[in-house]
């Protein structure tokens, strides 16, 4: 990956399967990416990442492109998504974030008192901060050669709020729950400063050369819905919202914007209308009862299990036949419901690929 400096003068995009059915326009053939293609079940990442501390790797734009292009290599995939962490976000905060083995991101200092809010940046350069994301963007759309699109993303606040307080990861987000009930106003404060970062962040990442943006609110699944509502829901809009009207006022192309909220089939209705152009599913509905429920006019995208492709390879092809009856293969983006694992066959994975590829065609032609 060579590295020019003009974000300007990208080569010619090849393939906008992916963004035209982002937009609602129709496709040839149902477009395919997967959450965490760029992952340790590839054996080329495990080797480029060998001996190297995780965020060291993504504070490097040369390996952030390798390892962003090492799936496109293997599979026709329909776009690629940078490699970063969403955790990047908390460390422009000026928070300590370790990548410990066989556990995880482990904050050093998690957020225990609402006092400690005070030790946090109130306000962020994000070129100065995250500059290196911008680079490994700019350097991953040319290293690309126009071959598909490129998908930057960000956690979203309360995602990135539960790990700030909880200090990793937690099966019941109890710590980041109480200041909910107890800490509401500081709540609020936190996550007003994360949504104006993250809005700056995207920006930054459209300017830099992204063609998309998702937005992971990973952790939704741990809130009910009147906490969805209060705390999570306004600043998903908020984003949505102000990133637009920043792309606008800084004469930057309007990419599509998906949302991904882990597990809040309960919200999928104020997700729909929340400004995003596409509405992504984790595995736990049904294809025709997201359809019903996001209406019409946004594009959905998702939602295989991701252990369908522990599956034998005919019997992913079935499923992923299944999934395009019930979605439709227009306003669509095949996905998983979520991340690849570590264990998983590439040669699954490809057959995954090739399913919707061939199905949705088929579909198509009759």
């Amino acid at each position: 990956c060579s590295f020019i400096h003009s974000p300007k003068g990208f080569p010619k995009l090849k393939n906008d399967t992916f963004l035209r059915a982002a937009r609602g326009e129709e496709t040839e053939h149902t477009p395919v990416w997967c959450m965490r293609q760029a992952g340790r079940y590839l054996p080329e990442f495990r080797e480029t990442r060998a001996g190297q501390d995780f965020f060291a790797t993504c504070r490097s734009p040369k390996l952030c492109c390798e390892l962003t292009l090492q799936p496109l290599r293997r599979f026709p995939l329909d776009a690629a998504i940078i490699f970063s962490d969403i955790l990047v976000v908390p460390q422009a905060l000026g928070m300590e974030v370790v990548m410990v083995p066989s556990k995880g991101p482990t904050f050093t200092e998690p957020l225990k008192e609402v006092e400690d809010l005070l030790k946090l940046r109130q306000k962020v350069d994000v070129t100065a901060e995250l500059g290196y994301v911008f680079q490994a963007i700019t350097l991953t759309r040319h290293s690309l050669e126009g071959r598909v699109p490129l998908i930057g993303f960000s956690g979203a606040p309360w995602t990135l709020m539960s790990y700030m307080i909880e200090g990793g990861g937690s099966t019941t987000m109890a710590k980041a729950k109480s200041w909910l009930y107890c800490h509401p106003e500081a709540s609020h404060r936190l996550l007003r400063l994360l949504a104006d970062v993250i809005t700056d962040y995207l920006v930054g990442q459209v300017a830099a050369g992204a063609q998309a943006l998702q937005l992971f609110e990973s952790h939704a699944g741990h809130l009910g819905p009147e906490q969805f509502e209060d705390f999570a829901l306004p600043y998903i809009r908020d984003i949505a919202q102000a990133v637009k009207s920043k792309m606008k006022e800084e004469g930057l192309p309007l990419v599509p914007m998906i949302i991904f909220a882990k597990d809040a089939h309960y919200a999928l209705r104020d997700l729909a209308r929340a400004g995003y152009d596409v509405v992504g599913l984790d595995w736990t509905i049904r294809p025709q009862e997201a359809r019903a429920q996001t209406g019409k006019d946004v594009t959905l995208q998702g939602n295989l299990d991701p252990c369908a492709l522990y599956a034998p390879k005919e019997k992913i092809g079935e499923l992923v036949k299944k999934m395009l009856e019930g979605f439709g293969t227009q306003r669509y983006i095949a996905n998983l419901g979520h991340g690849l694992y570590p264990d998983m066959n590439p040669e699954h994975v490809g057959a995954f690929v090739e399913a919707v590829h061939a199905h949705s065609r088929h579909i198509n032609k009759h």
